[in-house]
């Protein structure tokens, strides 16, 4: 990897930084991805004073914790504004009330004092912000790492990224595919899973939870009814509780369950999901397949395609007035459909022959005003659509 890789994320906090707007800056996104690091190369860069400090402890802090920081941050300012960063935030009970307490003492006061927040729980951080902080902060989205980052970064082909997925910690590995595996298995998804997902929320059956995971790890792309999943979970509960861990899932980032498209409704509620991982790595750590093996079967390979599609939306769609589906109607089906206001596009995969496009030219039928997007073989190379950001093509 090259050591002085920067994402666009740093330029954009010390735009936001030195932007005459009095407003926290808050930085979500998975584990793993370079939310520090990228906080920490905007504080390299920073004119001022910086304190930093993570609540990623054995035993999650209290609000003190962020009057104790904030404190020694208001000490550090003098002639030039002082920055302050608190990372992993949502461990701390009660934080978002502590924060704005803090904040509005400062503008109050007039102090000049910067602040970044960072958080791994989409969950979590979306209750504080919508409960406290209103009008105080600027939200930016650090997703997993893009095809084009990871060309750049660790000189990877298209193949290795849509297999090994893009965790930059993992990427010294890929050459020992054990020692990747457990990295990501251990290292990422066990962290995530214990202490962005069970540590923080009310989860009556942890096993199940894993359990789910586990299953959508091993169908990436593919549509599962809740039948068939308490038919292969042991103490599988009811379809209830599925859903709802399946919405704690992918508030860590790890999978989506994405629901059928209904017309006249965004979503059909209660819909056999659609599972996409949010990076390739997922799949492919909890499984068995060598990348030469996985390279070999095109069917496999086929569904890490579609799923890496699916993950590509996800990652760069997240939080932005558009919601990504899947569309099935008897024996037709299409692969994504995104919708947003007065906009819809049916999206299609194809990694091998070029085959009959049926289940686009009933969605077009269906719906005579929506865009279609054939994505692989016979339409936009695959390279060109990872490359792109997908509000482009979605214009």
């Amino acid at each position: 990897m090259k050591t002085s890789f920067r994402r666009a994320l740093v330029d954009k906090l010390l735009e936001r930084l030195r932007h005459p707007a009095e407003l926290m800056q808050i930085i979500i996104g998975p584990r793993q991805v370079g939310k520090t690091t990228a906080a920490r190369q905007a504080a390299d860069l920073w004119d001022g004073p910086v304190r930093y400090a993570a609540a990623d402890l054995p035993v999650p802090p209290g609000p003190e914790w962020i009057t104790n920081h904030w404190e020694l941050a208001r000490r550090d300012v003098g002639s030039k504004p002082a920055l302050l960063i608190l990372d992993e935030i949502q461990k701390v009970a009660g934080w978002s009330e502590a924060v704005k307490a803090h904040w509005d003492e400062d503008r109050a006061a007039g102090r000049a004092l910067k602040v970044i927040l960072l958080g791994s729980s989409a969950l979590l951080l979306a209750r504080g912000t919508t409960e406290s902080l209103a009008g105080r902060f600027f939200l930016h989205r650090c997703p997993h790492w893009s095809f084009t980052e990871c060309r750049n970064a660790f000189n990877w082909d298209l193949d290795h990224w849509l297999f090994f997925g893009g965790y930059p910690g993992a990427a010294a590995l890929i050459d020992d595919e054990t020692a990747w595996r457990a990295y990501v298995a251990d290292g990422l998804v066990e962290a995530v899973l214990a202490r962005d997902v069970l540590a923080l929320n009310t989860v009556g059956k942890p096993a199940l939870l894993r359990h789910l995971f586990g299953l959508a790890a091993s169908f990436p792309a593919q549509i599962l009814s809740y039948n068939k999943m308490l038919g292969q979970l042991q103490d599988a509960g009811n379809t209830t509780t599925l859903a709802h861990y399946l919405k704690l899932l992918d508030t860590a980032f790890l999978v989506t369950g994405l629901e059928r498209f209904s017309a006249g409704h965004a979503r059909s509620r209660g819909s056999s999901p659609k599972f996409v991982l949010w990076n390739n790595a997922l799949p492919n750590a909890l499984g068995l397949r060598s990348f030469e093996t996985a390279r070999s079967q095109p069917e496999v390979w086929g569904r890490l395609v579609e799923n890496a599609v699916g993950g590509h939306l996800l990652n760069h769609l997240q939080g932005l007035s558009y919601e990504v589906t899947y569309w099935r109607h008897r024996n037709d089906e299409v692969d994504y459909v995104v919708r947003s206001a007065g906009n819809l596009c049916a999206i299609e995969v194809k990694s091998g022959r070029p085959g009959a496009l049926t289940g686009m030219a009933a969605f077009k039928k269906a719906h005579p005003d929506s865009r279609t997007l054939l994505v692989g073989t016979g339409g936009m190379p695959l390279e060109e659509f990872f490359a792109r950001d997908p509000r482009e093509l979605l214009l």
